[in-house]
């Protein structure tokens, strides 16, 4: 049986999380994901979070005054008014994807609507998961 001190492995887990996780699309990924957003614990005075939703926003949104738009909308969303108050609305947010719920749902903000689709449909690579592995094979040979 083998010492293994699990330092290494979580620092490889951490540099992982840092480089590849905490990114602007994730975050805005985050809040705008109906599941995760109406959540008791969901972090929305998290300042990397908004940040990120911004930052994502000024990449993928480039007319400011459509900006503008989308800002006033996230109101409506975060606090659940107009369409996002529907009881239906309320019962499908753990039940469908995120992009189809706004799909159903995102009507009352159109400008919104159509940033969350793009944001919560966009796929990732498998270039990053295949990373992952070979450090979780690099993790398994310390031990």
């Amino acid at each position: 049986m083998h010492n293994c001190s699990y330092e290494p492995v979580w620092n490889i887990i951490d540099e992982r999380w840092n480089n590849q996780l905490h990114r602007p699309l994730h975050a805005a990924a985050y809040y705008l994901n109906p599941h995760m957003h109406y959540e008791p614990n969901f972090r929305n005075d998290d300042v990397e979070v908004n940040e990120g939703l911004y930052e994502c926003m000024k990449r993928l949104v480039k007319d400011v005054a459509e900006r503008k738009k989308i800002n006033l909308q996230l109101i409506e969303f975060h606090f659940a008014k107009g369409l996002f108050s529907m009881e239906n609305a309320k019962d499908c947010r753990k039940v469908m994807l995120p992009g189809e719920w706004w799909e159903m749902f995102g009507d009352g903000t159109p400008k919104l609507k159509r940033f969350a689709i793009r944001v919560l449909n966009l796929t990732c690579s498998s270039y990053g998961c295949e990373r992952n592995w070979s450090s979780f094979e690099m993790v398994s040979q310390l031990c």
